[in-house]
Order: structure tokens, then sequence, then C-alpha cells
């Protein structure tokens, strides 16, 4: 058996979209969630972040809150949620985030 070789440190991996990502899009691969740093352009390499802190955009009026260290998903639509049931982890909130909150800051977690 070989042993394995050390490609990077993880922090982002590689992603070709087929449509153009704005700067900030999540983006769902199964289970592997990851937010845009920087557009990227159908068809064209770049790369998404699986680490870090994030202020997330959430629905003021959906009225969701977070408390510290609460995990945090996301559903089809990309919305922050607090359910696991048919949505995809992100990570946990590290900021306290009232229902009203236009964002809620999330360390990713994969």
């Amino acid at each position: 058996m070989s042993a394995a070789e050390f490609v990077h440190d993880g922090a982002a991996i590689d992603h070709t979209p087929v449509a153009d990502l704005a700067s900030g899009e999540i983006v769902v691969q199964g289970d592997l969630v990851g937010i845009t740093r920087r557009a990227i352009k159908a068809d064209t390499l770049g790369s998404i972040a699986v680490e870090g802190v994030f202020d997330v955009p959430k629905d003021p009026v959906a009225a969701v809150a977070f408390t510290v260290g609460q995990k945090v998903y996301v559903d089809g639509s990309n919305e922050p949620q607090t359910t696991a049931t048919g949505n995809k982890l992100l990570g946990k909130a590290v900021l306290a985030a009232a229902a009203g909150d236009e964002s809620v800051r999330v360390r990713l977690s994969q």
C-alpha cells in the first residue's frame, strides 16, 4: 500500500462552477459546504473556503435566532437554519444572532 501524499492545508478547495458565482456565495457539494471568497466565472477554476469565520446573511423576517456554539445549517436556498433535518451543516455560531438580525457569524466546520 502506498503512503498518502500531502497536497495543501485544506483551508480552501478547488471548485469549478457551472454558473457564475459572486463573492460570499454558499456552495454545497454533497455534505461539503463552503463559501466563495472571490467571484468565480462559470467553467473557471476557483476555490471555496471550507475553514474560516464568515458573517452569513439571514432573513430577519424568518425569525431564526442562534446562540454561541449552536450548529448552523443551510437549507436548499442557503438560508441559515437551526435544524439538521433536510439541511447541510455549515458550521457553528461564534456570535449570538437575534431573530431579527440580518446575519449570523459562523465558523465553518467540515
